[in-house]
């Protein structure tokens, strides 16, 4: 077996150049005025043309900030035990996927849920990711679960071992309104991230997680709003969107209907910086490598959101509620890009159009940290057009 080594950004600088649209995953300025972006040493340098030691020609493509995935279940490796499928982050990455956040890796047969043993798997997690990226994806795993004889000491060396986020409340015995809100108060006073579970119960061994639950605990990411995969009622939602303080999740593996009427509740509310987007996969539905271009091009159709600022849901905005410096373009940042345009065939001018359409992008390839990852996209619809590296 080969010895593995550590993931590095591309040395040197790179210009991009000929982009026809130029997304920036920032809701305040979603799209930059530029046709090119240059690269130095895997992080963007500007978007000013200059000396460079490569070029690629994007050939009129739109240039974004690779996808976060603010909700999945990894385990160990491009392995889910879920669907005993090999590959699925590699895939995701096909579908313009560049980041995974953890919300527990509850899909390990035999998961322990002992203190000891939730700590050990949290770590183990972690540190496995940061040494292994399937296609140069950013994997931030290491995300215990919270279970009722847990006390806050527990939760002291989370933050002493490194852990900087927990699973969903409500995959195990924390679930109800009293004893989520001592966990998020243990983990906000120790500067750990929470997240909670909300819907009726996903795995065996999960809760039924009601809105008054999640308005008690205030967790720091209110986890699918719109079920995961079984939606609480709609006003239920609405109700949320009014008063819960976290960021306000909408997943591909929930309700459809649900996200959308998330996405109206945000709006109302003058909320769209915190509507994320996620696919809580691994799960009993599957492995969707598309599931995150699907739920943004679900946003800019059905949900009449423009395509530029459904993709910041998907990616700035995921970045900037759960402390990421990937997930937006600018300066001093990864260079974490997905190159896309309207699939062939598609209605629209360019991907926006075709998004706008209810058409997934055509991913025509994916660079992470500088780095060229994919070319033309192994699990979308080929892209009208292609970049020439």
């Amino acid at each position: 077996m080969a010895v593995e080594t550590l993931d590095a950004p591309a040395p040197g600088r790179c210009l991009i150049r000929n982009i026809g649209r130029l997304l920036t995953g920032d809701l305040n300025a979603p799209l930059a005025d530029s046709d090119c972006l240059l690269i130095e040493d895997g992080v963007i340098a500007g978007f000013e043309a200059g000396d460079a030691d490569r070029e690629i020609d994007a050939g009129g493509c739109a240039v974004a900030p690779g996808l976060v995935d603010g909700h999945c279940h990894p385990v160990f490796g491009d392995w889910t035990p879920r669907q005993n499928q090999i590959g699925w982050i590699e895939m995701n990455v096909n579908g313009g996927v560049t980041s995974f956040i953890s919300a527990g890796e509850v899909h390990l047969p035999g998961r322990p849920k002992d203190a000891e043993g939730v700590k050990a798997l949290a770590m183990v997690a972690q540190r496995c990711f940061t040494n292994f990226r399937a296609a140069g994806a950013k994997v931030i795993a290491g995300a215990p679960v919270p279970e009722l004889d847990f006390d806050r000491d527990f939760y002291a060396g989370l933050k002493a071992a490194g852990i900087r986020h927990i699973g969903e409340i409500g995959l195990g015995t924390v679930a109800k309104g009293p004893d989520a809100a001592r966990v998020t108060g243990w983990c906000r006073e120790l500067g750990i991230e929470t997240i909670m579970h909300t819907g009726g119960p996903s795995i065996a061994g999960s809760h039924h997680v009601t809105a008054e639950d999640v308005l008690e605990a205030q967790p720091d990411v209110v986890s699918h709003i719109n079920g995961g995969p079984t939606s609480i009622p709609h006003d239920a939602i609405r109700e949320l969107c009014r008063h819960a303080e976290g960021a306000l999740e909408a997943v591909h593996n929930g309700n459809e209907k649900s996200a959308l009427v998330a996405l109206e509740g945000a709006m109302e509310e003058d909320r769209l910086a915190d509507l994320l987007v996620g696919t809580d996969a691994p799960a009993g539905s599957g492995v969707q490598p598309n599931g995150m271009l699907r739920m943004v091009t679900l946003l800019a159709s059905l949900g009449g959101l423009p395509a530029e600022l459904a993709w910041c849901c998907g990616s700035g905005n995921v970045a900037r509620r759960r402390g990421l410096t990937q997930g937006i373009l600018a300066p001093g940042r990864p260079a974490d890009l997905v190159f896309m345009d309207r699939p062939g065939g598609s209605q629209g001018d360019d991907v926006l159009g075709a998004m706008a359409m209810g058409n997934i992008p055509g991913i025509a390839a994916v660079m992470i940290d500088g780095k060229i990852r994919t070319g033309r996209s192994r699990s979308t619809p080929p892209s009208a057009r292609v970049p020439a590296m």
